[in-house]
């Protein structure tokens, strides 16, 4: 047998995200949180209308034991917290965290305030519309309400689903357990909300399961390339190019990422050359190829 050569990969250095980014970021997730906590407890849970996943869970608890509704939000979701850690990544975890504490004490403070309206339907369009809008930005800005999320993640990469089909089998699911639970016509109300809600979050941030293409040029293209490929566990092509006005020679890094990457991709992106050119457009569809992520040690 011939000797193996042992290639050591070099380590990316992770530098630190600009103080204005974590600033914005850090104001948007506390407005998404507050907003999807207004419409929940100014809207819907006042009317025995209940959303999906680990909040719609939340809300039968409530109702079922009478403690507070932003106990079993904040105690149901830390399991997944401690999965998106160590599985997504850890500023993700920790801006989902966030939103989590912002939302439960959001819920919290609201919970006497009385509703805005008794008419069920309105409550329930309404209750959609600022519900979708409030986890629409904070899944924007690079954090999640809902470790149904997380869940359906991992989850993709097993099973023959996408994130938003694994999502919509597990809501479908809990909002019929509000026909038990409350009356068949308050799950009918809970469908109709989270319809609505599932709406203005595909509007908001263009899809919940979406493939994104991303075309990236700079001189430093080795080292985004690198970080892309560590800390998402992305794989990336070089490409060829020449610019039409120079002549000079450019190489073009290009990879398939998920929307709830999208965030961490623009902040290694800026880390390593705030002036690189970025384009980022939706996919209808991927196949084949090297999409899944790849686990490097």
């Amino acid at each position: 047998m011939g000797e193996s050569e042992i290639v050591e990969i070099p380590k990316v250095m992770h530098r630190k995200i600009p103080l204005k980014e974590i600033v914005k970021r850090v104001i948007l997730i506390t407005a998404g949180a507050i907003i999807m906590g207004i419409g929940l407890e100014i809207f819907l849970v006042p009317n025995n209308v209940i959303d999906g996943g680990i909040v719609g869970v939340s809300i039968i608890l409530s109702h079922l034991t009478g403690m507070k509704l932003g106990f079993f939000i904040f105690l149901l979701n830390i399991p997944f917290f401690f999965i998106g850690y160590k599985q997504i990544g850890k500023t993700f975890a920790f801006s989902t965290l966030y939103g989590i504490i912002i939302l439960s004490i959001t819920t919290i403070f609201l919970h006497s305030v009385p509703a805005f309206t008794q008419d069920i339907l309105l409550a329930s369009l309404f209750g959609g519309i600022v519900l979708g809008i409030g986890v629409g930005m904070v899944i924007r800005y690079g954090g999640s309400l809902d470790g149904t999320e997380i869940l359906a993640i991992l989850s993709s990469k097993k099973l023959p689903f996408s994130v938003g089909e694994i999502i919509m089998f597990v809501n479908l699911f809990i909002l019929s357990s509000a026909g038990f639970v409350f009356s068949w016509d308050r799950a009918m109300y809970s469908l109709l909300a989270y319809y609505v809600a599932f709406k203005l979050i595909d509007i908001t941030i263009k899809g919940l399961d979406e493939s994104k293409s991303v075309w990236i040029i700079s001189e430093n293209y080795n080292q985004i390339g690198d970080a892309l490929l560590h800390r998402l566990g992305r794989g990336v092509t070089y490409l060829k190019g020449e610019g039409a006005f120079s002549g000079d020679d450019k190489k073009v890094i290009f990879c398939v990422i998920t929307r709830l990457e999208e965030a961490k991709l623009k902040d290694i992106v800026m880390e390593h050359d705030p002036s690189a050119f970025l384009a980022i457009a939706d996919i209808a569809e991927v196949r084949g190829g090297r999409f899944k992520k790849m686990d490097i040690h």
